[in-house]
């Protein structure tokens, strides 16, 4: 059964900023002959890595509501300068628009079950009568 992860944007400021660094790390993997794709570090493996392997996404938390989300490609362990353990969770190279919803601060990653994981949401699809920029500050504040 599939399960997503749940992870706070830390510097992201906006969906716009996620999907900045996203493209930047794409390109910058791509340059280096890598899968392109953002990656993030963590010191913990996901226990139930199995189950976000099976077609899980991250969802990205960005100033308080859950706003975007990244498919999980792979989770691979490394260890770092100092000699710690640590993991490489792989993501997509796009950031997929998520329908926003209030969401509290906590620290680490979550799991997510598929049941209570906001559905995709398409920018254009908010009325086209709407400017970019003010979707987005409603999207940002849960109420588009």
């Amino acid at each position: 059964m599939t399960v997503h992860l749940l992870k706070l944007a830390v510097g992201a400021a906006s969906l716009d900023g996620l999907k900045d660094w996203v493209a930047r790390e794409a390109t910058e993997r791509a340059v280096s002959g890598l899968v392109p794709g953002a990656r993030i570090t963590t010191r913990m493996a996901p226990k139930r890595a199995d189950e976000v392997l099976d077609g899980g996404s991250l969802y990205w938390v960005i100033k308080g509501s859950l706003q975007a989300r990244q498919p999980v490609l792979a989770i691979d362990p490394f260890t770092d300068a100092s000699g710690i353990g640590r993991y490489h969770i792989l993501l997509g190279p796009g950031v997929v628009p998520v329908r926003p919803r209030p969401c509290r601060p906590f620290q680490g990653w979550r799991y997510l079950r598929p049941a209570d994981a906001p559905a995709d949401f398409a920018m254009d699809a908010a009325g086209d009568d709407i400017p970019p920029a003010m979707k987005r500050d409603l999207m940002e504040l849960c109420l588009l």
